[in-house]
């Protein structure tokens, strides 16, 4: 249960003045909610920038291009022309140095006249321009009296905004939420506050929302750093009861005599490479120990991963017990299977497939050999999670790409068996730091190899002005027999208002179409799995020799022939995400080549990606490179920069704070595991505020 003090908190933002469904319907998309969101949400969207209003000069030593103040005198108001709505309305100002013209287009007349009454003085802010050797500031931001002005700080936060939304309506809906924020306990040790200098809760919401120095607003100022631990405290104090569930001593142990795992590796038509029996080893032992498996397995693109996995499902199949394994997509899901059926049969063991695909009759068959015990290794989407799906004896879940999977749908599978070993497997490789803030104290296996017969993949940058010899290399490719992929970064323009000059896969196929006819193909996310299915197999089997695609490709598509990738604005993608769809060339005996193809000007920050891709094929290098370049968004195929999951803390920033909240939690699971007391019900608010209470049901009642 929600600590009650927290109420006024979870309140949706539509309970707020002025705030009705289509402000509803704003907030949504800003605050990235598919319901309406509360005020919490609202507190926690954080300003970009400020602008400093302090300045105040006369209309004659006011500064073009900056953002001024100024108090004047309002002379006369000039609406529109009836005929001409284009035409802007005007309202001419003054004080004893000059005269300025404040100009609105699209205005309603009466509201610019209740704005700015004739002969009344106001204070206008807004950034001044020269027009016609005129002073004029277009669409001033802020226009208030004498009373008003008081009570203004003269620096205003700046907020990521959406289309729609105006600045104002979201400043006066933050001031109120800031209004109804309750007295919060400090869930805080002490001897923390004092080593960092922290404030307290409210003062720090306070001072970011409504700075008085410009600096109260910067990441690493004490404002922000304090709402940071807060969200790193809250995710780590997760981290750790989960884990403290999952490392209770767990009764009977999931490993086997060995017998599957060497029909297994006999079927392999190569060798595992040295890092992969390392992997299985230290898994195997881990499957010995009396407490649970936690174990990450990280490794590039085509390391070996699923191989591992498979092998360690047969270590607990050697024991008579189940193993499942669930992928964030269909076409992951179904990539893994295709890669494990053929060995898993020529060593008896039983495996199947469970996505959204599976239905009706066919479905419950299968549900029905699962619970029977028949099945030893499951395959699937989140379709695993379903309260249906029950398992005989389920000793080991595999997770694959981990940061796409919350704690909760974590917990859901290991809580389909008794004591369930984890295995996780990420082909990002995540930079130690990061690895803490995902997982807490997690052991790790890396894949440092690639497999046996990878051939060097030959990356070329160009710019964009080259596209037609581009084309044509692809038609020389295409004619001697090759496979290509041609990589685009949207499906079609809607998908980002204002991104004009990005190519959508749509157009780039209807162009290559034309000029390649029926050997091009089409992939994007929006098609169903089956449409997506049957493109690939195309593909994979040489119908179509062309494949035009968005980054749904990036993640586990197997055609080992496809040899040449041109990657569309490459400029747009982050390194991991490139460093991803590289890797799916390069997969077969023949040499590959990635161009990546960009739009100048190029930014400092694309350059520099740019440069460590065409440098290095190592995905842990690039990895780091990342990390240092922008914050990890990008590290784990996230947009924005910023942990995912979390809005506040900034890796590049922060970084320091995600140890020390380590730390906290640790000594808390020490000292207060059941979170008794005063201090545990402040954390318990802590674990509300920042939506980490899944964890919460786990420490029982009390």
């Amino acid at each position: 249960m929600r600590p009650s003090l927290l109420n006024p908190l979870f309140a949706p933002v539509t309970s707020l003045a002025g705030v009705g469904p289509k402000q509803d319907k704003l907030f949504r998309y800003l605050l990235d909610r598919s319901e309406t969101p509360r005020l919490v949400d609202l507190l926690l969207h954080l300003p970009a920038s400020v602008i400093d209003r302090r300045t105040r000069p006369k209309i004659r030593d006011a500064v073009p291009g900056t953002v001024v103040t100024l108090e004047v005198t309002v002379d006369r108001h000039r609406p529109s022309p009836p005929r001409n709505s284009r035409a802007p309305y005007l309202v001419y100002a003054s004080d004893d140095t000059g005269a300025v013209v404040l100009t609105f287009f699209r205005a309603k007349p009466d509201y610019v006249e209740k704005l700015l009454p004739v002969g009344e003085k106001r204070y206008v802010s807004g950034t001044l321009q020269i027009y016609d050797g005129t002073p004029q500031i277009v669409h001033p931001d802020r226009v208030v009296d004498e009373a008003s002005f008081a009570t203004l700080s003269g620096i205003d936060p700046v907020y990521p905004l959406t289309g729609g939304l105006a600045p104002g309506s979201l400043r006066r809906a933050i001031a109120q939420a800031l209004q109804r924020l309750p007295q919060l306990p400090e869930w805080i040790s002490a001897e923390v506050i004092q080593r960092c200098k922290f404030p307290d809760i409210a003062e720090a919401l306070n001072r970011v929302h409504v700075p008085v120095e410009l600096t109260d607003i910067l990441p690493d100022g004490p404002f922000w750093s304090r709402l940071a631990f807060d969200e790193l405290l809250a995710g780590q104090l997760a981290l750790a009861l989960v884990r403290a569930q999952l490392r209770r001593p767990a009764g009977d142990r999931h490993a086997g005599d060995g017998r599957l795992r060497k029909k297994i590796i006999d079927a392999l038509p190569y060798s595992l490479t040295m890092s992969q029996q390392q992997a299985v080893a230290a898994i195997a032992e881990d499957l010995r120990q009396p407490v649970r498996m936690l174990r990450l397995l990280q490794g590039d693109v085509g390391s070996g991963k699923t191989v591992v996995a498979l092998l360690a499902a047969a270590a607990v199949a050697e024991a008579g017990k189940q193993a499942a394994l669930m992928a964030p997509t269909e076409i992951l899901a179904r990539q893994h299977i295709n890669t494990i059926a053929p060995l898993a049969v020529r060593a008896g063991m039983q495996v199947a497939i469970l996505t959204g695909r599976e239905k009706g009759k066919e479905r419950r068959e299968l549900l029905a050999r699962l619970e029977a015990g028949e099945i030893d290794f499951l395959v699937g989407t989140h379709a695993l999670i379903q309260d249906d799906v029950i398992f005989k004896a389920l000793a080991l879940a595999v997770v694959d790409e981990q940061h796409r999977f919350g704690v909760r749908e974590r917990l859901t599978l290991t809580n389909k068996g008794g004591a369930v070993d984890v295995l996780v497997l990420s082909a990002t490789p995540i930079p130690r730091t990061l690895v803490l803030t995902y997982f807490g104290d997690m052991d790790i296996s890396e894949l440092r190899e690639k497999p046996a017969g990878r051939q060097p993949i030959d990356t070329r940058a160009l710019s964009a002005n080259r596209l037609d010899e581009v084309v044509d290399a692809v038609g020389r490719a295409l004619k001697a027999g090759r496979l290509v992929y041609w990589i685009c970064p949207l499906v079609e323009e809607s998908e980002a208002e204002g991104a004009g000059h990005l190519t959508n896969a749509t157009q780039r196929f209807e162009s290559l179409q034309k000029r390649f006819g029926d050997k091009v193909g089409l992939v994007h996310g929006q098609m169903k799995g089956t449409e997506k299915d049957r493109v690939m197999a195309q593909f994979a089997a040489h119908e179509i020799g062309l494949l035009v695609a968005t980054t749904v490709v990036e993640v586990g598509v197997d055609v080992p022939a496809a040899t040449i990738m041109v990657i569309e604005n490459a400029e747009r993608f982050g390194l991991a995400q490139l460093h991803q769809l590289r890797g799916r060339i390069g997969r077969g005996a023949e040499a590959s080549t990635c161009l990546l193809l960009y739009r100048e000007p190029l930014n400092e920050m694309s350059t520099a990606r740019l440069k460590v891709i065409r440098e290095t094929t190592d995905g842990f290098r690039i990895a780091e490179e990342d990390l240092r370049l922008r914050g990890e968004g990008d590290v784990l195929g996230i947009r924005q920069s910023g942990l995912p999951g979390y809005r506040i803390a900034r890796p590049e920033i922060h970084g320091q704070l995600i140890m020390q909240a380590r730390d906290e939690a640790l000594r808390i699971m020490k000292e207060n595991p059941k979170l008794k007391g005063e201090r545990g019900e402040a954390l318990r608010c802590l674990l509300y505020l920042f939506e980490r209470d899944e964890a919460v049901p786990l420490i029982g009642a009390g």
